[in-house]
């Protein structure tokens, strides 16, 4: 059964069609860090803009699980709807709507990186990964198999649970409801609703961090600036459209 979810909170119009897909994003770390504009323009498509806080350009990488990922009308698959992910991600643009665009969604799904790839432009990569929850913390391993490129840590929660108030980095960071890809050449955007996220800050201890290193970001990549943990949302979301440029 589909969930009911606010749109009030969503800083733009909602599409009025029927989602696409329902799933849950669980036990998440978010690891952030401040990034030279000039060092991201590689990896952002012609007519989409890096979106910016007072200045300053981010780039995450957040290993976590995704659950229940599901056609609408039709129900989850034991072994195949709930996997661990690893992505990357920055912050963007266009027509006066902030989304994430991914540099790299490593998954332990291979149905997830051939489909997606081929319908959403998503650059999906299959890795081997592990998690591993406890009510104090997290553990992450993942290991992309075409090039072996690794992120492997844990995540310990240290702060109360907040939302993030507008006008803040947490809500740049966090409140986005748009996502944008490359398919075919063509820009597109597809819509993501849930609650607003709840958060907490974190630390994180980092073994390995090849994965985000192999993006020659010139950053230190085993010590991230800013690092939050949250138990995640269910989230509706809606098939790509091509951008009107």
């Amino acid at each position: 059964m589909v969930r009911k979810i606010s749109r009030e909170h969503v800083p733009f119009p909602m599409p009025d069609r029927s989602h696409a897909l329902s799933q849950e994003w669980r036990n998440l770390t978010f690891m952030h860090w401040e990034v030279e504009p000039s060092k991201l323009k590689p990896y952002i498509p012609e007519n989409l803009e890096l979106d910016l806080f007072e200045g300053k350009a981010y780039v995450g990488t957040i290993p976590f699980q995704m659950k229940n990922v599901r056609p609408r009308f039709l129900p989850a698959v034991p072994g195949i709807s709930t996997f661990p992910e690893f992505n990357i991600r920055t912050y963007v643009k266009r027509n006066g709507i902030p989304g994430v665009l991914f540099l790299t969604l490593d998954a332990q799904s291979k149905i997830t990186c051939w489909h997606a790839t081929r319908a959403y432009g998503l650059p999906y990569r299959y890795a081997k990964c592990k998690l591993k929850f406890t009510d104090n913390s997290f553990s992450w391993y993942s290991k992309r198999v075409s090039d072996g490129a690794i992120l492997d840590g844990e995540c310990r929660h240290i702060g109360e649970k907040m939302k993030a108030e507008p006008n803040t980095l947490e809500y740049f960071l966090f409140e986005r409801y748009s996502l944008y890809t490359e398919l075919n050449g063509k820009l597109h955007m597809a819509y993501t609703l849930h609650e607003p996220w709840v958060f907490q800050e974190a630390e994180v201890s980092i073994k390995n961090n090849s994965l985000t290193e192999s993006y020659n970001l010139g950053i230190d990549v085993m010590k991230p600036q800013y690092v939050h943990s949250s138990p995640g949302v269910y989230v509706l979301t809606w098939s790509i459209k091509e951008v009107e440029l």
